[in-house]
């Protein structure tokens, strides 16, 4: 069920990037406001990707955006390496750019249709006046030859000529050149065909590993992201839900939701027995006016009354896998389970 609480937060000193009490309002008129991210936290330490999925509408693009500051969250905290980025202005915000940087959803739209290959790629260099004209070539050609890219062929040429496989691979060079510290990864091969995906997520993999890079990969797809993630988020409606690695989240999911997810992944066994009691029920609730307590109680068969009173906060369930619900799917650990140097399964 979709709640609250930073119970899953490690030790800050163990993280690179720590969201605290993220919120994201849209005034829609005078009087009508959507949080379309309501109160969620998660951290990410170094060289670590964290897997960020849900339905459609969820809220986990406009959470990648939040980070980026793109928009400015209406209230939390989002610390980059000891700097609440939240806290910043003007100069001081410009200068944190380099270190967090977007792979977008559709490659093709997300690269300027005028200028070639090689002026898109170095164009991030060329604003932060990073070497001479001569280094900033080399360093393009580098960087496009990692991705697969080759240079002489591709470096004079515009977006329209390229593949959607290919504008990614140039997408993911603009977002390494400047030596990123974290990238956004929003849904960077939901546009793609399932051959090209793999070839992008192993070239993220290979991209991760050779630029020690720390990564938030947005998707609704959970197979995909079980295969590129050290921890998976989920999120409903705003909220989130469960947090944990993907071996121990998809072997026992915790939460009805990720159950529910779960088991909508296509099986490749024409005789394979589909659950229909696990898939979900029922209309996804406004995210205007959404359910008391507990945002996904509405399509819950384990919903009770209370529900609808308390929103659940999040607990430790096993090992690193937390989870917002009154009546989560796996039992709740005890206290003295509780590892030492970590949170307690109460929230904080």
């Amino acid at each position: 069920m979709a709640g609250s609480g930073t119970a899953h937060l490690r030790d800050p000193d163990q993280t690179l990037l720590r969201v605290e009490n993220l919120v994201v309002d849209f005034k829609l008129s005078r009087r009508r406001t959507v949080s379309a991210v309501s109160n969620i936290s998660f951290d990410i330490a170094e060289r670590e990707t964290l897997g960020l999925v849900g339905e459609s509408g969820c809220g986990k693009s406009t959470t990648g955006k939040a980070i980026m500051q793109l928009p400015r969250p209406t209230r939390g905290s989002v610390v980059l390496d000891g700097t609440d980025l939240v806290a910043l202005k003007g100069e001081k915000l410009r200068a944190t750019r380099p270190k967090l940087q977007m792979i977008f959803q559709d490659p093709i739209s997300s690269l300027n249709p005028r200028r070639t290959v090689a002026q898109i790629v170095e164009e991030p260099l060329a604003i932060w006046g990073r070497g001479t004209a001569d280094e900033r070539r080399a360093k393009v050609e580098e960087v496009l030859t990692s991705v697969g890219i080759d240079p002489e062929a591709a470096a004079e040429r515009k977006p329209h000529e390229f593949s959607g496989g290919q504008c990614q691979r140039i997408s993911i060079a603009r977002a390494v050149i400047t030596d990123p510290a974290v990238i956004i990864c929003d849904e960077p091969v939901s546009a793609l065909d399932v051959s090209v995906q793999a070839q992008i997520l192993n070239l993220l993999e290979e991209m991760k590993e050779r630029y020690g890079l720390t990564l938030v990969f947005v998707a609704h797809d959970l197979a995909v992201v079980k295969n590129v993630s050290d921890r998976v988020a989920v999120m409903y409606l705003g909220k989130m839900c469960e947090i944990g690695p993907p071996d121990e989240l998809y072997a026992a999911p915790a939460h009805p939701y990720t159950a529910a997810l779960l088991a909508a992944i296509p099986l490749p066994d024409p005789a394979a027995t589909l659950d229909v009691a696990e898939h979900l029920g029922g209309e996804l609730p406004s995210p205007i006016d959404p359910p008391s307590g507990c945002r996904f109680r509405t399509r819950c068969d384990r919903a009770q009354e209370i529900c609808a009173k308390v929103e659940p906060q999040m607990q430790q369930v096993q090992g690193e896998q937390y989870v917002a619900c009154h009546f989560p799917l796996v039992p709740v650990a005890e206290a003295s389970e509780v590892p030492v140097g970590r949170p307690a399964s109460s929230s904080s």
